[in-house]
């Protein structure tokens, strides 16, 4: 948790987060330095010190949320809209466009490889970014299931909890080989392990 900010004190360290992070993503988090990142936000050292006193390694992990935050904001509205089947098939697109948009490298993961994914700070990111996620998805397919979709006992937990380790899986073999087939495939079982749960069986 960084100290109480001013509304504009909060401005000035979004931005600067902000364009680290486009920094990072442009170049890479191992060569990137903070000249390069002071030059790109137009922020001096002190001012830079003053948001950030512990240096780089605060930084990188305000970047790392920053990033972890991007993963969700990415695949809205569909995300918090999974209500009928057309919006499940809505958001697997966004999903595999945004991972294949982004390639075969993922800031978010390189950025840990830096800060160390053992320490508290990058663990607590990962953790509350899954967290999130899979809650989001717990939500989708309760509502499915409220609006009679899926049956009364389906487990929505455990389905989301599945779907999510999917995803994650597809997208680490997709960033190993930088084909998206792992993941497109992923999705599309979890999604039809879905409706077999209910009443429709094929995609329309």
């Amino acid at each position: 948790m960084h100290r109480s900010l001013t509304p504009k004190g909060e401005a000035t360290r979004a931005r600067i987060i902000e364009g680290a992070a486009q920094v990072l993503r442009e170049s890479n988090v191992v060569s990137a330095t903070l000249d390069d990142i002071r030059q790109q936000t137009g922020t001096s050292k002190s001012q830079l010190f003053h948001y950030f006193p512990e240096g780089k390694d605060q930084l990188l992990l305000a970047v790392a949320q920053y990033e972890a935050d991007r993963v969700l904001d990415d695949q809205q509205p569909y995300l918090s809209c999974l209500t009928s089947w057309d919006a499940w098939y809505q958001w697997r697109d966004v999903v595999v466009e945004r991972y294949r948009s982004q390639g075969d490298t993922c800031p978010l993961s390189a950025l840990f490889l830096q800060i160390g994914r053992t320490t508290p700070g990058a663990r607590a990111v990962v953790v509350e970014l899954l967290k999130r996620w899979q809650a989001e998805l717990a939500a989708g397919i309760r509502a499915m299931r409220d609006g009679g979709h899926l049956p009364a006992s389906y487990d929505v937990d455990e389905a989301a909890a599945a779907l999510l380790a999917g995803v994650q899986g597809g997208v680490s073999i997709m960033m190993s080989t930088g084909r998206s087939t792992h993941l497109e495939a992923a999705i599309d079982v979890g999604i039809r392990h879905l409706r077999m749960g209910g009443r429709e069986l094929a995609r329309p």
